[in-house]
């Protein structure tokens, strides 16, 4: 469960900045980019229990993992700088599918495999594990994004023959984060750098900005695959199945 909802809050902050910085579109339109994965996740909740009969919790968790791993797979292959709407929505609608299922499962598998005396110290957990898991998710997320921006900004000019050590200088180059091309342009404007340095610069933040969103999802796939493996360990058995001890 703590996998999942990190999972959860760093795409809730991928997603967004990828949206908002690289795209440059409004926050309103952020919030309708994200509302059919939102939705998705609510009526998947709903609707795994109706899979109860037919799959076990085994199956149903390394299925929702899986399909976890499969969107955060595609996302990272269809991000572009030119927004894409209906491949991205895509990947948003697979995860929330996963997200949601998985949810709504590990919960009922605690609270069954639960003595009822437990019941308030298992929800009590829960809402702990959920708080603590969103609150990791969306750090992790952050720091890993700015790294990854910052490696690959670094390397780009490390190696840049036109973007000169003197230029360089003229940009703080300590505080590395995701900024939208208008306002890298607004900051290179106050530098002595030629028209071509200019676009330079601007080239190398859009493709780093990219190749970080890129590998983050790459990054987020290969943990939701990893969770395959505890998924393992969740009952074998149908509700009518289910032993007397």
């Amino acid at each position: 469960m703590f996998t999942v909802v990190a999972l959860e809050a760093a795409l809730n902050f991928t997603v967004p900045l990828y949206i908002q910085i690289v795209q440059g579109r409004s926050p309103l339109a952020t919030a309708v980019a994200m509302l059919p994965f939102n939705l998705t996740v609510f009526f998947a909740a709903m609707f795994v229990v109706r899979f109860y009969a037919r799959f076990t919790p085994r199956q149903i968790g390394r299925a929702g993992f899986i399909l976890c791993a499969a969107a955060l797979l595609w996302l990272a292959f269809v991000v572009r700088n030119d927004w894409s709407a209906v491949p991205v929505l895509f990947g948003l609608i697979m995860f929330g599918i996963g997200q949601g299922a998985l949810v709504t499962l590990l919960f009922n598998v605690l609270v069954t495999a639960s003595p009822k005396e437990l019941a308030g110290d298992v929800g009590s957990l829960r809402g702990t594990a959920n708080n603590l898991a969103a609150a990791v998710g969306t750090a992790v997320a952050g720091a890993l994004l700015v790294g990854l921006l910052s490696m690959s900004v670094m390397r780009q000019l490390s190696a840049n023959p036109t973007l000169p050590i003197e230029v360089q200088s003229q940009v703080d180059l300590e505080s590395i984060t995701f900024v939208s091309n208008d306002h890298l342009a607004e900051v290179i404007a106050a530098t002595t750098a030629t028209p071509e340095q200019k676009a330079e610069a601007l080239r190398i933040n859009t493709e780093s900005r990219l190749l970080a969103l890129k590998i983050g999802f790459l990054i987020m796939a290969g943990l939701a695959l990893i969770a395959i493996i505890p998924a393992g360990g969740l009952p074998s058995y149908r509700p009518g199945e289910i032993p007397d001890n």
